[in-house]
């Protein structure tokens, strides 16, 4: 199985190199650039796939020398070429994007806090168990039933609050 994923991509770019191609009329049509390389951030979205692959084979021989020897604008047209914002490394979302989010989100958190507001407005009120008085009366009842004498609230310098949580 290794294998076949390790020959599956040698295949593809095979194909691709072969389609992609340019006719030329000599050995020498190959090293001249299609457009100058000090312009290719510019131009590299309005060139064909052709002209694309061969620019960036004309790079490729370019960056096998030394780089002390190329020029700024090769180095930044290889830069460009190999990591600019374009294939996979296009922006996903246009400018501005990230505003319509966030005021979906605010209004999304908004339309939950009146769904909220409005389940609550309906609802029963709370449990007479859940006063604070009726959990004092509860310390009270426990205190008389010595309840739970080892570590609860009947032991010996028991100093916690007992049944009351509420505020």
């Amino acid at each position: 199985m290794q294998a076949i994923r390790l020959v599956r991509p040698r295949v593809s770019l095979r194909r691709l190199a072969t389609i992609a191609q340019v006719p030329t009329s000599g050995p020498s049509s190959v090293t001249a650039s299609v457009i100058p390389l000090s312009n290719v951030e510019a131009q590299w979205e309005n060139m064909s796939k052709g002209e694309q692959t061969v620019v960036h084979r004309q790079l490729e021989e370019l960056q096998k020398k030394d780089w002390k020897t190329l020029s700024l604008d090769e180095k930044k047209a290889a830069y460009y070429v190999a990591f600019g914002p374009h294939g996979p490394r296009a922006p996903v979302s246009p400018p501005g994007q990230g505003f319509k989010v966030f005021l979906g989100t605010m209004g999304l958190v908004g339309v939950a806090g009146l769904l909220t507001l409005a389940i609550r407005s309906q609802s029963p009120p709370p449990p007479k168990t859940i006063t604070r008085e009726w959990e004092e009366a509860s310390n009270q009842r426990a205190l008389e039933q010595k309840s739970n004498p080892i570590t609860g609230i009947s032991s010996e310098g028991y100093s916690g609050k007992g049944y009351v949580v509420s505020k």
